[in-house]
């Protein structure tokens, strides 16, 4: 049984099934996502694939192709490694960090990333495809050189200084531009300047603050200039892959790390940069505190000064105030006087008008006086002259001492009231006669 089961037959046929599973093998592929593959058959036809799934081609051979290659200098990476067609590869071709220099001669590590994306349609793939043959091949002799290259004359357009003063972001700017559209073609130059800043001596005292200008103020620096064609534009050396359809998706310069000497001289630098703006900033304090004394002096100075107005206008005011009441009083005493004065004028008139009517009615009783006594020759004077003299005697009369025992001989005593009347009587007959007036009214007149 074990001889039927070895026979011919069999043995036969468990070769051509062996035969057919190694045919599949080689004509049974699967696509992955993200890759092209280049498939040539037994018959010499050549197919760009590009769908994901299986595909069958009898007896032909294929290679994947990345849709976007990486190229990266980082500093992780020992040595040089090109995984053109690892899933699990992170990058397509890994490099240590790459020496640089920059303009001013300072060598630096950079580290970079480019990512590149090869053609999908038939014509350029299959022309890239059989250029460089496989992406082993397409990377070394033409995305990492190119990587290097662009990345090194990136660094010569630009001096270490410039680009740890604030120009990386320029640097990253332009390495992006020359990997896309190609390097540019420069020029370098040595340029003499003069320097801005001028150097004075101080040791002859007798020139004082004007002292005399001394060293060499001039320095040597190189320019590096960009060749410009006719149109005015900077030319530029284009990149060997984009003739074949080859565009750089992203590029950037992650990190650069300078020579050691350089990073002590920009420490040195810095150190000294910062002393200077400790410098700055205290002569600003200083300059601020000054300023702050001036405002204080000023805002007390102001402050006096208000007070001292203040003081001022109250004392003006008080004393525009006493002027005013001067002025109102002497107004007032003048508005008085005037008054006053218009007052006697008027009583003045008043008193001329009344002293001319008593003077007229003076004249007038006067006259009429002149009129009465010429009428009865004085009679009523005369007669009142009487009267006052009657009654003089009477009250003379009235209190004489009599006394009380009277003497004489004859019919009347001496001192007696018969006496007196007589005697009374002649004196008023001598006054009469004195008078010489008539008690008679003239009826004539």
């Amino acid at each position: 049984m074990i001889k039927d089961r070895l026979s011919p037959k069999y043995i036969v046929i468990a070769i051509v099934v062996l035969a057919l599973l190694l045919l599949l093998r080689k004509s049974v592929f699967y696509a992955e996502p993200g890759y092209i593959y280049h498939v040539r058959t037994v018959t010499g036809d050549e197919q760009v694939v590009t769908d994901v799934g299986y595909h069958l081609f009898i007896l032909g051979r294929w290679n994947a192709w990345k849709r976007a290659m990486t190229v990266q200098a980082t500093a992780a990476t020992m040595g040089d490694q090109v995984n053109a067609e690892k899933e699990s590869s992170e990058t397509s071709a890994s490099l240590p960090p790459l020496s640089i220099m920059f303009l001013d001669q300072v060598d630096a590590h950079a580290q970079a990333t480019v990512r590149y994306s090869i053609p999908s349609d038939e014509e350029a793939f299959l022309n890239l495809a059989h250029e460089y043959r496989s992406p082993e091949n397409l990377l070394r002799t033409a995305l990492i050189p190119a990587f290097k290259e662009t990345l090194q004359a990136n660094a010569s357009l630009m001096s270490a200084e410039e680009y740890y003063s604030g120009g990386r972001t320029e640097f990253n700017s332009e390495f992006e531009q020359q990997m896309a559209q190609g390097i540019y073609l420069v020029r370098r130059e040595e340029v003499s300047v003069e320097s801005q800043r001028k150097v004075s001596g101080s040791a002859n005292a007798a020139l004082g603050t004007q002292q005399q200008e001394y060293g060499d103020e001039s320095k040597t620096i190189f320019v590096v200039n960009k060749v410009l064609g006719e149109d005015g534009q900077a030319r530029r050396k284009k990149q060997r892959f984009t003739e074949f359809g080859i565009s750089v998706v992203d590029a950037r310069v992650t990190d650069i790390k300078p020579n050691n000497k350089f990073v002590e001289r920009m420490r040195l630098k810095q150190k000294a940069s910062a002393d200077r703006a400790i410098a700055r900033e205290q002569r600003i304090q200083e300059e601020e505190q000054r300023l702050l004394a001036i405002a204080k002096g000023e805002r007390e100075v102001a402050e006096r000064q208000a007070s001292a107005k203040v003081e001022q206008i109250q004392k003006t005011t008080e004393a525009e105030t006493e002027k005013q009441l001067a002025i109102t009083q002497a107004t007032k005493l003048r508005e008085e006087a005037t008054i006053a004065a218009e007052t006697a004028k008027i009583n003045l008139e008043k008193a001329r008008v009344e002293a001319e009517t008593q003077k007229t009615l003076a004249d007038a009783e006067a006259y009429q006086k002149k009129v009465i006594l010429q009428a009865d020759n004085a009679l009523a004077q005369k007669l009142q002259a009487e009267i006052e003299i009657q009654k003089l005697w009477a009250d003379a009369f009235a209190r004489r001492k009599v006394p009380t025992n009277v003497f004489g001989s004859g019919s009347a005593p001496t001192g007696s009231d018969s006496e007196t009347r007589a005697f009374m009587q002649m004196l008023t007959l001598d006054a009469a006669k004195r008078l010489n007036y008539q008690r008679e009214v003239d009826s004539k007149k």
